[in-house]
C-alpha cells in the first residue's frame, strides 16, 4: 500500500515536506462569517481529488482509500450531512475527537447557526443545491474527497469511504454526481452516529464493526486485507466440483 498526501488547504505559507502542494487557499473560511469556500475555490478542490484518482489509475492502481487530515472537521461534515438530509443536528451532533459538555454545546450552535444561514430546513438534493451547500459549509478536504469518489466513477476505480468526514464527502459526491456509490466500499460503521445514517444514505453497508473512532484513513486501510482475502477466494478457492463434497443445497431461505 503507497500513501499520498495532498495540501489543499493547510494554512501555512509551504507546503510540508513530502506533500503535494495543491493548496487553494490557506485554509477553509469560517462559515459563520462566509461561505467557507467560493463556487471556484470548491470546485478547484473537487478537481483536485479527481486529477488525483486520474493520476493513480494511469499508474496501476486498482483501488484506493480515502483519509483526511483537518482541525474541526467533525463541526463541518456534521453541518454538510444535516443539510444533505434533513435531520436535525441535536440528534447527530458528536464530540468528534474529544470535547467537553460546554465544548459540544458550543459545536452544536455553530452547525444550527451555519444550517439556518445557508440551508433552510430542508434537504439538498438535487445537484446544485448539493454544491451549494458543500461551498457553504463544507471544507477544502471535504470538497477534494468529493472530487475522489466523483473521479472513481469517471476512472472505474473503487473507493473506500473511511470514517464521518469521508462519508459526508461521499454524500456530497452522490449527490452531485449522482451514481458514484456504485464505486464506493464502506469500510468501517464509525462511533460517530452521522456515520451510519450516511452510510444508510448511500445504501452501503460497513464490513468492520469496532467502535472505531477515528478518522484520517485508518479505518478504510483496515479493510484492504478483507478484500484481498475475499479476492483470494473468489479467484484461487476450490469450488465443489473440484472435491467429493456433493454440492450444497439452498431450502428456502
Amino acid at each position: 500500500m503507497d500513501i499520498f498526501v495532498y495540501d489543499v488547504g493547510i494554512d501555512a505559507k509551504d507546503t510540508p515536506k513530502g506533500v503535494t502542494d495543491k493548496k487553494i487557499s490557506r485554509g477553509t473560511a469560517d462559515f459563520l462569517k462566509k461561505p467557507a469556500m467560493s463556487s471556484t475555490e470548491c470546485m478547484a478542490a473537487i478537481l483536485t481529488g479527481m486529477d488525483a484518482v486520474k493520476e493513480l489509475k494511469d499508474k496501476g492502481y486498482g483501488i484506493t482509500a480515502t483519509g483526511e487530515m483537518g482541525i474541526g472537521n467533525t463541526t463541518t461534515s456534521t453541518a454538510l450531512m444535516c443539510a444533505l438530509t434533513g435531520v436535525s443536528p441535536e440528534e447527530y451532533t458528536g464530540r468528534g475527537s474529544g470535547l467537553t459538555d460546554e465544548g459540544l454545546k458550543r459545536k452544536l450552535q455553530v452547525i444550527k447557526e451555519g444550517l439556518e444561514r445557508y440551508a433552510g430546513t430542508g434537504r439538498a438534493d438535487s445537484p446544485e443545491e448539493a454544491f451549494e451547500v458543500l461551498c457553504c459549509l463544507g471544507g477544502l478536504d471535504i470538497a477534494a474527497l468529493a472530487g475522489v469518489f466523483i473521479g472513481g466513477a469517471l476512472y472505474g476505480m473503487p473507493v473506500v469511504v473511511d470514517g464521518l468526514i469521508s462519508a459526508a464527502a461521499a454524500l456530497a459526491a452522490e449527490r452531485i454526481v449522482p451514481g458514484c456509490r456504485e464505486y464506493m466500499l464502506a469500510s468501517h460503521a464509525g462511533r460517530e452516529k452521522g456515520a451510519g445514517l450516511i452510510l444508510d444514505e448511500l445504501l452501503l453497508r460497513p464490513v468492520i464493526h469496532a467502535d472505531l473512532a477515528l478518522g484520517e484513513g485508518t479505518g478504510a486501510v483496515m479493510l484492504f486485507p478483507l478484500l484481498d482475502m475475499a479476492c483470494a477466494l473468489y479467484s484461487d478457492g476450490t469450488a465443489f466440483e473440484e472435491t467429493s463434497i456433493e454440492k450444497y443445497e439452498r431450502y428456502g431461505r
